[in-house]
């Protein structure tokens, strides 16, 4: 017969329960020595609970309580009390009660711990490396906790309105979709390899074909690329598709389902619909497709204004945007800025200071005419700051300063959230290097209906049917309708350099699934660690998973990647010719 180690959690006890003798079991959040009481913080999944130990009345339970340190798991028997007014706690969900212990029990004990779970700037590998106990901190497991309330909603949404939850395959084939693959090698077929999903985008596409007209799913994707501050090799998404798709339904949808998540796991409400700014609106005014519309400090154009200057920087560039950026800019701020502008390509900074005085300080102001200083004219107390290069360099740098300039002069509202579609992206991009066309979503992405004959004339002013939604600067979904016909989803791959015979090796499957009767259709996908992000206004992407890889995309928990043992290799049939230096972190 199995122990009973707790009649309830100790975080759910109240007032109510006053006078209620009760086992509790847990942690030891911390011990303090009052002469001869003893006082434990014993810690579950929900929260704390005070426990008292008097010598007088458990001097059993006393002598135990004297062995306690941090993390310690216990189970105590006692009487629930109220305490007395001097000494209630308001801010704990328990503050006026304690349990007052009449026996106490060590259930398991704890080595001497790598760091505090109060304590403040544990390096991350460290806190990796001790992943089991890091997630005991309070933040980590709302993050976490926080994370199964979303899906759940999502779920409840996606079910309510008919969506089929599919599961696709985890080993799939090798297909370009952005990223890198993770393959994966098979004993049963040795010299071949399977590669774990980046997105299930060719499989939802196969399931709306199959006649699944609603398909959703929680999916796992892996992408082996370089890791960033906002950026996972496995990460989580949801991923939707629909039959005969309507964009209005679609972002209704979607909407509809983030209001919700807002509400109930920030308490806030967003209103909706969420505004929507064209790809080429976004870009010209934030200089991003994500722009964060917590704080204005927009791009202004001036290349009109400045064709025939007499400062020549300005009269040659293909584009002169700026910024009126509140405040007057020393000289070494103002040196700071060009350092960041330089970071992102820019060749230097040029600028005009409005005084408060009305004087303007700048080394162009004698080159620039009355219209051009009529169309900068700001406030005293102004700086004006300009971008001047191609079109993409301008908007690439100008969006960094704007970005920069919002956190250094605390421009950005942290309690406002604010949602926003960004559309009509461009079909494709070019790759001077590789002199061909990329695909900016993927090779899927249909073209507008006015962009399609610009296929075969002029590919870089083509659109696409796609779209992403941004909240405070995050993109947390994107999506599009696909190309439903074989003779244009050809002519596409034709466009990207995409050989025939490619073709029919790497997406043979897929065109022939397109000439059987395929029906329109379109989706979007979410990152759940993104929505989580914006959600927890968390800017560090790791402290949203259990057990993440730090940015050299190794577990320091489990020694993950490790070596393997030759035999296991050669029954794989593959030869490793390139030894790395790193050590198993694992047998630390």
């Amino acid at each position: 017969m199995s122990r009973q180690w707790r009649d309830v959690r100790a975080s759910t006890l109240r007032t109510e329960d006053e006078g209620k003798e009760i086992a509790v079991a847990g942690w030891v959040a911390r011990r303090r020595d009052h002469g001869g009481l003893v006082f434990v913080d014993l810690r579950d999944e929900g929260g704390v609970l005070q426990l008292v130990i008097n010598p007088a009345n458990a001097a059993d339970a006393a002598g135990v309580a004297h062995e306690l340190r941090n993390e310690f798991v216990i189970r105590a028997n006692g009487v629930v009390a109220r305490r007395t007014p001097e000494t209630v706690n308001p801010a704990m969900a328990t503050g006026e009660i304690e349990l007052q212990v009449t026996d106490l029990e060590i259930v398991s004990r704890a080595t001497p711990l790598p760091f505090q779970l109060d304590e403040e700037g544990v390096d991350e590998t460290l806190r990796l490396r001790y992943r089991w106990l890091d997630l005991r901190r309070e933040k980590m497991q709302r993050n976490i906790r926080m994370r199964a309330k979303l899906i759940s909603i999502i779920r409840a949404e996606m079910e309510a309105d008919g969506f089929v939850d599919i599961e696709t395959p985890i080993m799939a084939k090798p297909t370009p979709e952005g990223a890198r693959d993770f393959l994966v090698p098979t004993r049963l077929q040795p010299g071949r390899f399977f590669a774990l999903p980046q997105s299930p985008q060719i499989y939802k596409q196969l399931l709306v074909i199959s006649g699944f007209e609603r398909y959703y799913q929680i999916a796992r994707c892996f992408r082996d690329e370089d890791l960033r501050a906002d950026r996972l090799q496995e990460l989580t998404q949801l991923d939707v598709e629909i039959a005969f798709p309507d964009r209005e339904y679609l972002f209704a949808l979607i909407e509809r389902t983030f209001a919700r998540i807002w509400r109930e796991l920030r308490g806030v409400e967003v209103e909706t619909p969420f505004p929507r700014l064209t790809w080429e609106e976004a870009d010209l005014r934030y200089g991003s497709d994500k722009p964060d519309l917590r704080f204005g400090l927009e791009i202004e154009d001036a290349t009109d204004v400045t064709r025939g200057s007499q400062f020549q920087v300005f009269d040659k560039a293909a584009a002169v945007r700026f910024l009126r950026v509140p405040g007057e800019l020393s000289r070494a701020e103002l040196a700071k800025l060009e350092e960041v502008a330089k970071q992102w390509g820019a060749k230097g900074l040029a600028y005009l200071v409005y005084r408060e005085d009305g004087e303007v300080a700048s080394p162009i102001a004698k080159f620039l005419g009355e219209g051009e200083l009529a169309r900068f004219r700001s406030d005293p107390g102004t700086t004006v700051l300009f971008g001047v290069d191609e079109p993409a360099m301008v908007s690439r740098v100008l969006g960094a300063l704007r970005l920069h300039l919002g956190r250094e002069l605390g421009l950005i509202d942290a309690e406002a959230q604010k949602f926003l579609w960004v559309t009509d992206f461009p079909m494709f991009e070019w790759d001077a290097e590789l002199e061909r066309w990329d695909a900016v979503h993927h090779p899927f992405t249909r073209p507008t209906d006015e962009s399609r004959a610009l296929l075969d004339t002029d590919p870089g002013a083509a659109k696409a049917v796609a779209y992403d939604l941004v909240a405070n600067g995050i993109e947390i979904a994107g999506g599009s309708f696909r190309i439903h016909e074989a003779d244009l989803q050809t002519k596409v791959f034709d466009l990207l350099k995409i050989s025939p015979e490619e073709q029919r090796v790497k997406f043979g499957f897929l065109l022939d699934a397109l000439a059987m009767g395929a029906p329109p259709h379109g989706g979007i996908a979410s990152g759940m660690e993104r929505v989580l992000m914006a959600l927890l206004d968390e800017p560090y992407i790791r402290e949203l998973v259990a057990f993440p890889k730090n940015q050299a995309g190794v577990d320091p928990m489990s020694g993950a990647p490790t070596r393997v043992e030759p035999a296991q290799l050669r029954e794989l049939g593959l030869e490793v010719k390139v030894e790395d230096d790193l050590s198993d972190e694992g047998s630390k």
